[in-house]
């Protein structure tokens, strides 16, 4: 779902190709090397249409990831009946991105850019929180555990597992063999 916009409509084939054209140049270049001119020379649309549209590059790249355009198909939560082997194995695939360069920029361009336009930041709480989310395999998993009785909090459990690994990617702390299922074990109790 695109960002509400005032002003001109836009053309969902300028749209589009302007989410392409980012994706495409983030995976060739990085985002630390993503230009506004450099996305506009690659959708072929003006700088000014994409400024119409998003405030920044970090907009740019937040819409990308809400359509699925950057690492798709990555990061799917597993489930497999066993809540804490499925969170475990995805906290260690989403460590193991932040880990790399890019994957830390990306990070830190969404951050930047949810502080920035807090429609953004709605957005990625949204699609945190949709029906293939964590919360929701949180909800699927009540009842399986001792830690997850009827009554657990599933939202503020996956705020408190996303919030570990934002500040891990803030603080740049490097992940240890063991560090998703200790922070399993602080947020879901042993």
């Amino acid at each position: 779902m695109p960002l509400p916009r005032s002003g001109p409509v836009r053309s969902e084939a300028a749209r589009l190709s302007i989410l392409e054209a980012t994706a495409a140049l983030i995976a060739e270049r990085g985002y630390d090397h993503l230009t506004m001119e450099g996305i506009a020379a690659r959708a072929g649309v003006g700088k000014q249409t994409i400024y119409r549209w998003w405030p920044s590059k970090g907009a740019v790249t937040a819409e990308c990831l809400l359509e699925g355009m950057l690492a798709p198909g990555r990061f799917q939560l597993p489930h497999t009946g066993d809540v804490r082997r499925d969170l475990a194995s995805w906290l260690g695939e989403i460590f193991g991105y932040l880990g790399s360069e890019q994957g830390e920029s990306i990070l830190r361009s969404l951050i930047g850019a949810a502080a920035e336009n807090a429609d953004v930041g709605r957005r990625l709480r949204d699609a945190l929180f949709r029906a293939d989310s964590l919360s929701a395999r949180l909800t699927a998993a009540i009842g399986t555990t001792s830690n997850l009785p009827p009554d657990a909090p599933v939202e503020e459990l996956a705020e408190a597992l996303i919030g570990a690994v934002l500040l891990r990617a803030l603080s740049r702390e490097p992940v240890a063999p063991g560090d998703a299922e200790r922070l399993l074990v602080a947020v879901l109790g042993r």
